[in-house]
């Protein structure tokens, strides 16, 4: 028990950590004011604190004043060495933080170097997927790749990642956990600490990152016909190979398909569009709905986005091909976003039923704005919708065939296909 509450006591300051830091900011000041006034100039004192705006607007001039104001104090009064660079980018953190948007961040020189690096299947790190609950920052291991270090240590699904070498994680941006503490150099050696809830305790794995290739696309021909292809994430390399999976379950004779979407986080839109137009015909309409925005008569429409005035690209199929089978997609609370894309396309046409348990719930939208000297901003610009208008933004797809897996199977690495219950009821749909 005194383990749980300390990961729990460390989960809320890590959630907490950029609003623990404003709030000391906001002490100092107070600190300042109440012993230490005189020493700084009333003029400037006063012009830091002048007139409200009146519209509602950040008021610039005023903030750039008090800015100054704490500058003055820090040069006259603080301890310690100031570092300008990390002051200024707090600042610029502190200011998206203010938008309460877990998906909207600001990052560093260093931060969006390491993010932009090539998303292209192939990098060195542990073989793990992670998520991360947008509420209270906590993430959780969702997939363990076979072979991989993080299986080879003993990593399992559900364990809750709490550290990553000495740095706390929980309340830290995904996408910078990943890239800027869990990859790293071919051969070099990384901690893991995790709680396990059947443990009750804290476990440090460590294990030598190595060069992993992610199989995005794995597929195989089940008894009856049945192709099955799981989809690991949406990777730039996924159209490819999930167009070359049902070429050759087609040339087999394949008469029923399930696709496993089950612990997918998404990934690029681009390769969820191209395998949608890859399965639907180029002709659907959606009847019955006068106000869906649609600018492509007789054209299926994919995925529609809207910005806050309403404007946002609109993605059609216009391929030629399409896949005739009866289909199923295996869905769960960690399938998200470019994933929630797929099944609910599929779901809006009725081309598809929605197998496992509610998606996790992420239609909104995220654009890289970069900034000067190698910075950059990550925002959401806008809400994606179904073909059929359905806004799923934190309600999430419900499935046509309500099925959780067994408990048991939960936090295994590999899960057999005859022991697996919702792949069980996914098939026994689409009779």
């Amino acid at each position: 028990m005194e383990s749980k509450n300390k990961f729990w006591k460390g989960a809320l300051v890590g959630a907490l950590l950029t609003t623990l830091a404003a709030l000391v900011i906001v002490g100092m000041s107070l600190g300042i004011f109440l012993i230490g006034r005189t020493a700084i100039d009333k003029g400037t004192t006063a012009e830091s604190v002048q007139a409200e705006n009146q519209n509602g607007d950040l008021d610039m001039n005023r903030i750039v004043a008090k800015i100054q104001t704490i500058q003055s104090v820090i040069d006259k009064y603080y301890l310690f060495d100031e570092d300008n660079t990390k002051v200024e980018d707090w600042i610029y953190k502190g200011m998206l933080y203010g938008l309460e948007d877990p998906y909207t961040v600001y990052y560093t020189a260093d931060e969006y170097k390491k993010l932009m690096e090539d998303t292209a299947g192939e990098y060195c790190g542990i073989g793990v997927m992670v998520s991360q609950n947008p509420s209270t920052g906590v993430i959780t291991v969702s997939k363990v790749f076979e072979g991989t270090p993080g299986a080879e240590a003993g990593i399992l699904p559900g364990d809750i990642l709490y550290k990553v070498g000495s740095k706390e994680v929980t309340g830290i941006d995904l996408e910078l956990v990943v890239k800027d503490y869990i990859k790293g150099e071919k051969g070099t050696p990384v901690t893991i600490t995790v709680l396990r809830k059947e443990a009750g305790d804290y476990i440090d794995m460590t294990m030598e990152r190595r060069q992993i290739t992610v199989p995005t696309v794995e597929y195989e021909m089940l008894a009856d016909n049945v192709g099955y292809i799981s989809v690991s994430q949406f990777d730039t390399v996924t159209a490819d190979q999930f167009k070359g999976a049902i070429d050759d379950l087609e040339k087999k004779g394949m008469k029923k398909l399930v696709v496993d979407l089950r612990n997918n986080p998404g990934g690029v839109v681009d390769a969820v569009v191209s395998m949608l137009d890859y399965i639907l015909p180029d002709n659907l309409v959606i009847e019955g709905d006068p106000n869906l925005v649609r600018t492509k008569k007789d054209k299926t429409l994919l995925v529609y986005m809207a910005d806050k005035n309403g404007k946002g690209d609109q993605y059609y199929a216009s391929d030629g091909h399409q896949v005739d089978v009866p289909m199923a997609v295996l869905v769960n609370g960690q399938s998200a976003s470019a994933s929630e894309v797929f099944s609910g396309a599929l779901k809006a046409y009725k081309k598809a039923k929605l197998v496992g348990t509610k998606t996790f719930g992420k239609g909104i939208v995220q654009t890289l704005f970069p900034l000067d000297n190698g910075t950059a901003i990550k925002m959401t610009v806008a809400h994606y919708y179904t073909p059929s208008g359905f806004d799923l933004h934190k309600k999430g797809l419900e499935p046509d065939v309500p099925v959780e897996l067994k408990e048991e199977l939960k936090t295994k690495i590999k899960i057999e296909h005859n022991e697996d219950n919702q792949l069980i009821e996914a098939i026994n749909a689409l009779k």
